[in-house]
């Protein structure tokens, strides 16, 4: 299937505000607050609880508008730039010293015809030449903008590099050839994030002697290369096997959150970027029908309404005996204090829990897919003062409302949901998480096998749809 790309915005710099006896990990200067001040644009209304229509096999059906819109990948210029360039013997020379050089990038030099290329740079200028000089630049290109890593070995990986419309191939190998800046060239195309040059100073610092570490450090240098170069000014990155959340701005921590994310099997997290839209406060969780029929919750409702009262559930049962049951705002809710809202086709998103003593423990892969925040409820006010979705004062009027009340994010912040499993923990250090997920395995083995050429940007991965149980794990 095609991959959909989130629009990425950057905003002003902002602290984690304290909320409710949770104080923020870092405390920051009050001026960073300045700008993301803005008047209130929150949306209050009626817990929903309208009866749904019958279900629909599509999922744009469902759920209308929740998908960004489809991205043209690059190198589909109507006037394509030729492939192939003229070679002096000085910018091949050139090239050949980047390729010897490039397991310093975690890539492997016999990936780009090295002898060959030596051969015929010898001889001089030549049709032969420019042909494998320019095959074995655009690979450098395509290797060190979109990963080394095939789509197929990507498990469960949903992100779209946008790198591919900014970087264009044939526009590097132009301006490669006419600077003669062969090296200068491919070295923008490196990420920008901190932890990718500390991956390749661990690398550089490993002795051969370790080929499995060097190995694991040149798959996960590998998996920055799969996002965009430059996440933004401010973002929200989660690494999945490392069960935390940071808030970022300027690639610098702001504050960290403990998470709770998915089982192993049908329920693990995918690999997704998305956008914050909105933060809701005190949200409702409207039961999925795999719970309200196939457990019998919807009948129980409606048979023991004291039950019903305790735990927040009202059911609503159609005239074709469709029942709906939502769990109105409260203490006991199993999204707890709130949700943020990041449409997405796999229905994951970051939200609160009543069963907060889980991050406590060492193993917090218990979810149904959804990650779950700690410290939710500062997390919430910090996204609608950043997002300019209201001020600090109405921000924490609305969360202590007890009201179902949905906060529009006017500055959008892409979230990272990532997958590494060696990387800097929130303490600074270089350290290796275990692969929860098993998703190693086929990186780590694609690393062992031939670069294959016209590698595809698509994927055709099953795109789970997570009905979410809060419940889970709890």
């Amino acid at each position: 299937m095609r991959k959909h790309l989130s629009k990425f915005a950057a905003g002003a710099a902002l602290s984690a505000i304290a909320f409710g006896g949770a104080s923020a990990q870092q405390a920051e200067p009050a001026d960073l607050l300045a700008d993301a001040q803005a008047e209130p644009a929150a949306e209050t209304q009626e817990a929903p609880a309208a009866p749904p229509q019958e279900q629909s096999g599509s999922f744009e059906e469902a759920f209308p508008g929740s998908v960004s819109a489809p991205v043209v990948q690059g190198d589909l210029d109507p006037t394509p730039k030729p492939n192939i360039q003229a070679w002096s013997a000085e910018n091949a020379a050139a090239l050949i010293a980047v390729i010897e050089g490039i397991s310093s990038e975690g890539l492997d030099p016999a990936d780009y015809d090295l002898q060959a290329l030596k051969v015929s740079q010898a001889s001089g200028p030549s049709a032969e030449l420019d042909m494998l000089a320019s095959k074995n630049f655009r690979w450098l290109v395509e290797d060190m903008r979109d990963g080394r890593t095939p789509m197929d070995a990507r498990k469960q990986w949903f992100v779209v590099d946008p790198d591919r419309d900014t970087y264009r191939t044939a526009d590097l190998l132009e301006k490669a050839v006419q600077t003669g800046d062969i090296a200068g060239t491919l070295a923008e195309l490196a990420p920008t994030h901190p932890d990718y040059a500390r991956l390749k100073e661990e690398l550089a610092k490993t002795p051969a002697s370790e080929p499995a570490k060097r190995k694991l450090i040149r798959a996960n240098m590998d998996r920055w290369r799969w996002l965009a170069r430059d996440l933004g000014k401010q973002y929200l990155i989660t690494n999945v096997p490392e069960y935390q959340l940071r808030l970022t701005v300027n690639d610098k921590i702001i504050s960290t959150y403990r998470t709770v994310v998915g089982k192993p099997g049908r329920t693990a997290t995918p690999q997704l970027a998305e956008m914050v839209s909105g933060v809701v406060f005190n949200p409702t969780w409207t039961v999925p029908q795999s719970i309200v029929k196939g457990e019998g919750l919807g009948n129980k409702v409606l048979n023991n309404p004291a039950w019903a009262r305790r735990n927040g559930y009202k059911a609503t049962k159609n005239s074709n005996g469709w029942i709906t049951v939502v769990q109105q705002p409260g203490p006991g809710n199993s999204l707890g204090r709130m949700k943020l809202e990041m449409p997405n086709r796999h229905a994951i998103f970051f939200h609160d829990t009543p069963s907060r003593h889980l991050f406590k423990n060492a193993n917090r892969a218990l979810s149904h897919g959804c990650i779950r925040t700690e410290r939710a409820l500062e997390l919430a006010i910090t996204m609608a003062i950043l997002g300019k979705g209201a001020s600090k004062e109405k921000a924490v009027e609305i969360a202590t409302s007890g009201k179902y009340t949905k906060v529009p994010i006017k500055k959008e912040m892409p979230a990272y949901i990532t997958y590494f499993t060696m990387a800097s923990d929130i303490e600074g250090n270089m350290s290796t998480f275990k692969d929860i997920y098993g998703r190693d395995k086929p990186v780590l083995a694609s690393l062992d096998k031939p670069r294959v050429d016209n590698r595809t940007d698509m994927i055709d991965d099953e795109v789970i749809v997570i009905e979410d149980d809060p419940r889970v794990g709890g």
